[in-house]
C-alpha cells in the first residue's frame, strides 16, 4: 500500500502541554521521554524521532525539517516515514493537527536510517508519588486540595526565602553538625530508642511527630518542582490501613528544565527530614530536661535521621533511586543495570555493544547497590552487637 503524500508545506505543531525530556540511557539506547500533560500519557522515542519532534512548532516546514533531518543523519525522508510519524503522533494525541488518514501505512517507517515507532513508556513515578489508587476502606487516596498547583505557588511564596544560598547553606551546616554529633552519640540514642517502646504515651507522640515529618517530607518535594518550573498536579491522603500517609504528585519531575533542579527536588524531602530535627536536637543539646524527655528527643533524632537518610539509599522507589539515575542519566536504571550485569556475568558478546557511556552508568550502579547492601548489613549488625551487649 503506498502512503500518500504529505504536503510538504505542511507545519505541524505538537500540542501544548506536551514536554520533551533530555536524552537518557535505557537499556544500550539513548532515549528521550515525550509526556502529554493533557492525557498523562508518556512515550519514548528515539533520538532520530526527537530531532525531527522537536522541531515540530509550527513555525517550521516538513521540507525545512526534512532538510534539517538529511543534514544531521545523511538521509531524507520519504511521504510513507512522514505519514507514518505523523500519524504516530496524531494518534497519541501529540499533534496540534493531523492530516492524512489515522494510522500508518503498512510497513512504513523500517527503512534503515528512518524514525521508528513510538514506544510506550511506563510512567516515572515522581519523588513521593504513588499511581492514585480506587477508594475503599483498606485502601485509596482522597484529594486534600482542590488545585494543588497553587497550594505549592503558596508554599513557595512563604519559604522561597529560605531557598537562597544565604538561608540554605547555614541550615546545611546545622544539619551536618546536628548528624555528627548524633553519631558521636549514637549508643546513647540506641538505648533511648530501646527504652521508648516501654513508654506507649512517649511512643505515640514520637509517632506523631514522624508522621507530621513524613508530611513535610511530601511537600517539600511540591515547593522544589515549583521552585524549579515543574507542576504540582495532586496533593492528598493515602491510606494502606493501619497506615495513612501524605502524598504529592509533580507530573512532569523528568522533564523539569535541569538536571540540578529534578536532583534538588527529589532530595528536598530527605532535607527536610531533616531541617524539621534542628528544633529538637537543639532543645536535647543545650536545654536541661528530665530524664524521661531526654530518652525521647535521643529516640525522636535517631528515627528521624533514619527515616530521612533510608529515603536516599540508592534502591527504588526511593528518592536516592530518583537522584542516582539524574546523576546516571537514565531511566529505568535498575532493570537496565540487571540486564546488563546478567550479559556480563555471561560473557554474552551483547555486553560489549553497550556503549561506553550506558557501561559505566550500569557498572557504577551496580557498585554502589553493593556498597549501600554491604553497609546496610553492617549497620544491622552493629545494632545487634550493642543490644546484645546491653542486654548482658
Amino acid at each position: 500500500m503506498t502512503a500518500p503524500a504529505v504536503p510538504a508545506s505542511y507545519r505541524p505543531a505538537l500540542r501544548p502541554g506536551v514536554l520533551l525530556s533530555e536524552p537518557l540511557l535505557h537499556g544500550p539506547d539513548l532515549v528521550h521521554l515525550i509526556r502529554n500533560t493533557g492525557s498523562g500519557q508518556s512515550f519514548r522515542v528515539g533520538p532520530r524521532e526527537h530531532f525531527l519532534i522537536s522541531r515540530m512548532d509550527g513555525t517550521r516546514t516538513l521540507e525545512e525539517i526534512g532538510a534539517d533531518y538529511a543534514g544531521r543523519f545523511g538521509r531524507r525522508l520519504g511521504d510513507s516515514h512522514w505519514h507514518s510519524l505523523l500519524a504516530l503522533l496524531g494518534t497519541r494525541d501529540l499533534l496540534a493537527g493531523r492530516p492524512g488518514p489515522a494510522g500508518p501505512p503498512p510497513g512504513a517507517g523500517s527503512g534503515a536510517g528512518a524514525p521508528k515507532a513510538i514506544a510506550p513508556s511506563p510512567a516515572a513515578a515522581s519523588p513521593g508519588t504513588e499511581p492514585s489508587a480506587p477508594r475503599g476502606l483498606l485502601r485509596g487516596t482522597v484529594r486534600l486540595v482542590a488545585d494543588a498547583d497553587a497550594t505549592a505557588t503558596r508554599l513557595h511564596r512563604l519559604t522561597g526565602h529560605l531557598l537562597t544560598p544565604v538561608a540554605l547553606l547555614p541550615l546545611l551546616g546545622l544539619t551536618v553538625l546536628m548528624e555528627a554529633t548524633l553519631l558521636l552519640r549514637v549508643g546513647e540514642l540506641l538505648d533511648d530508642t530501646a527504652a521508648l517502646f516501654t513508654a506507649p504515651a512517649l511512643l505515640l507522640a514520637v509517632a506523631t511527630l514522624l508522621w507530621l515529618s513524613t508530611a513535610l517530607h511530601e511537600l517539600a518535594h511540591g515547593v522544589l518542582a515549583h521552585h524549579h518550573g515543574g507542576r504540582v498536579s495532586e496533593i492528598g491522603l493515602r491510606w494502606r490501613l493501619p497506615v495513612v500517609i501524605m502524598y504529592c504528585t509533580v507530573d512532569d519531575f523528568l522533564h523539569l528544565p535541569r538536571r540540578r533542579g529534578r536532583i534538588a527536588t527529589a532530595g528536598a524531602g530527605a532535607a527536610m527530614n531533616l531541617l524539621f530535627l534542628l528544633p529538637f536536637f537543639a532543645v536535647w543539646a543545650l536545654a536541661p530536661l528530665d530524664d524521661t524527655t531526654r530518652q525521647a528527643l535521643g529516640a525522636l533524632l535517631l528515627l528521624g535521621s533514619v527515616q530521612a537518610f533510608t529515603m536516599l539509599l540508592p534502591l527504588p522507589p526511593l528518592d536516592g533511586y530518583k537522584i542516582a539515575s539524574q546523576l546516571l542519566g537514565a531511566t529505568g536504571l535498575a532493570a537496565s543495570t540487571a540486564a546488563y550485569l546478567r550479559l556480563r556475568l555471561r560473557r554474552a558478546p551483547a555486553a560489549a555493544r553497550y556503549p561506553r557511556r550506558a557501561r559505566r552508568a550500569y557498572a557504577a550502579y551496580g557498585a554502589a547497590v553493593a556498597l549501600t547492601l554491604v553497609l546496610l548489613a553492617a549497620a544491622a549488625s552493629a545494632v545487634a552487637h550493642h543490644y546484645l551487649t546491653t542486654a548482658q
